[in-house]
């Protein structure tokens, strides 16, 4: 096994950090950066430096802000009545790009998982429950992946909405736009066939 100096192995495990990166990707990085771009790799310190101390998580949709004032948590946002919780800030941006949604988000950051020790608090359910308690909301939309984990997470959701009288709704499953009924696995036909709406 290959033997790299201390800054050279910081660096690498560093870069191991982001997901998806393994030892190859991240020694392909620390070379390319320190070899090819220093000049890209000074960059990346300094907005990497920007965005850690500048960034923060809103405390009421728990997405990431900059400004004091969330802009997805606007009065505007707040007069629609709807909530739609997601996963993760990828999802919020997904919905927000494509879905013509002018509603407010909460962003949980995950799904319960107990095995892992993601349980409501880690998802910050405490503050769910007190947009939801507030009277503002009248519909929450979950729009959670339908994986196990997910389906729980949906279930425990649509309750806490439920014991504050506010309305459930869930985000539809089913065939993609474009996609072939041959290609298309069971799980996703069936939910699809249950979840039929009339023409």
């Amino acid at each position: 096994m290959a033997t790299y100096s201390p800054r050279l192995s910081r660096l690498i495990e560093a870069l191991r950090r982001l997901p998806g990166v393994g030892p190859k990707s991240a020694q392909r990085m620390a070379f390319h950066l320190l070899d090819r771009d220093r000049d890209g790799a000074a960059f990346l310190t300094t907005t990497l430096a920007e965005a850690l101390t500048g960034i923060e998580r809103c405390p009421s949709c728990r997405m990431f802000r900059e400004d004091q004032q969330c802009r997805y948590c606007g009065d505007t946002r707040v007069a629609t009545g709807q909530l739609c919780v997601v996963e993760a800030p990828a999802d919020l941006l997904a919905i927000e790009n494509a879905a013509g949604y002018r509603g407010r988000y909460f962003v949980l950051m995950g799904k319960l998982s107990p095995l892992d020790g993601i349980g409501p608090a880690e998802l910050g359910l405490e503050t769910l429950a007190r947009l939801l308690a507030d009277g503002s909301v009248r519909e929450l939309i979950i729009a959670i992946n339908p994986s196990v984990e997910g389906e729980a997470t949906a279930w425990y959701l649509a309750e806490l909405a439920r014991s504050q009288n506010v309305a459930v709704t869930r985000i539809a499953h089913g065939v993609p736009m474009g996609g072939e009924l041959e290609y298309v696995d069971g799980g996703t036909l069936a939910r699809a066939i249950s979840g039929r709406l009339p023409v």
